[in-house]
């Protein structure tokens, strides 16, 4: 079994994935001992926290460390738990029972084979995580783009983001799969998942938007990721991915604009609704450094002018 390559605190930088840019992610003790014993026990790791505190980012930057290939799904509304199985194309299948047909050869054609399920089916997330050399065969020789220095022969981690956005039966119709490692195709064949040291990882996150089923919470371990609630605390967590991401800034930059979350997160928080975090606060030092590269005076004085636009996105209950 392999194991992230640290114990302690680490700063990750993470290769480009996709429409994902380079990024660093700075690894705490507590999620990587969430990682590497989600590993160990070869179950899901739910990642529960605010918007933008680095759940998702922390499967990317897992994968990475790990040297593993990375698969990513976002769940919506619309998403069935078959979705992150496979994909049958009904459409395809349809135009070339079609198109056989009107073959002069159709009375010699083996139709039910011809027409089988497997020809239109398409390996989804979990299928390629199980399975990857199968899922490949299953998707003619394509597979998911990967990162420099990625590779599924070391294995494979899948991040299903924001399962609380679908509705009670997708995490339940996951059971199976989570909880046994294995599911059965509509054509009878079991994908299983590898054993061993290329055990997949699955990480899933939630914002609490919708609870999830007690059954499937037992089936996963939990890491709770979250801000602290001392200012003190906060802005030297928030500096510290400040300067993570950007390692060139000023820390005088860094710690007044994490002040100004601070402030931002007691006053929205009294309002009920979602205070700014790890996000907001990377766009507002984002912002100042883009605005005015060579000015450090300017930044400091530019933090209050975006401040509002990166900060405050809630309506206030009345307009001046």
């Amino acid at each position: 079994m392999t194991f992230l390559p640290f114990e302690t605190k680490t700063t990750w930088r993470v290769e480009p994935y996709g429409k994902q840019e380079k990024t660093a992610h700075v690894f705490n003790e507590t999620a990587i001992d969430a990682i590497n014993s989600a590993l160990a026990a070869q179950r899901p790791l739910l990642v529960r926290g605010e918007p933008g505190a680095g759940k998702s980012q922390l499967s990317r930057a897992a994968a990475s460390a790990l040297g593993r290939a990375f698969v990513s799904f976002t769940v919506d509304a619309r998403t069935e738990s078959r979705d992150l199985l496979y994909t049958i194309d009904t459409v395809g299948r349809l135009a070339e029972a079609q198109v056989v047909a009107h073959r002069k050869d159709a009375d010699k054609l083996d139709l039910d084979a011809h027409l089988s399920e497997r020809r239109f089916a398409k390996p989804g997330p979990l299928w390629w995580v199980f399975d990857w050399t199968g899922a490949k065969v299953q998707a003619k020789g394509w597979e998911p783009p990967q990162p420099k220095g990625s590779s599924p022969d070391r294995g494979a981690v899948l991040l299903i983001d924001e399962i609380d956005k679908a509705d009670s039966s997708v995490p339940n119709g996951l059971l199976e799969a989570l909880g046994q490692g294995e599911f059965t195709t509509p054509w009878g064949e079991t994908i299983a998942a590898a054993k061993g040291a290329v055990s997949p990882l699955v990480v899933i996150t939630t914002n609490e938007e919708r609870s999830l089923p007690d059954a499937f919470i037992r089936r996963c371990l939990v890491l709770q990721i979250g801000w602290p609630r001392e200012p003190e605390e906060l802005i030297a967590a928030l500096v510290e991915r400040g300067r993570a991401h950007f390692p060139r800034a000023p820390k005088s930059l860094l710690e007044e604009a994490a002040g100004m979350v601070a402030e931002d997160r007691a006053e929205v928080a009294a309002r009920g609704v979602n205070p700014p975090g790890g996000a907001e606060y990377l766009d507002l030092v984002r912002a100042v450094l883009n605005l005015w590269p060579d000015d450090r005076k300017q930044q400091i004085a530019g933090l209050a002018r975006i401040r509002a636009f990166a900060l405050n996105k809630h309506p206030k209950e009345s307009f001046e």
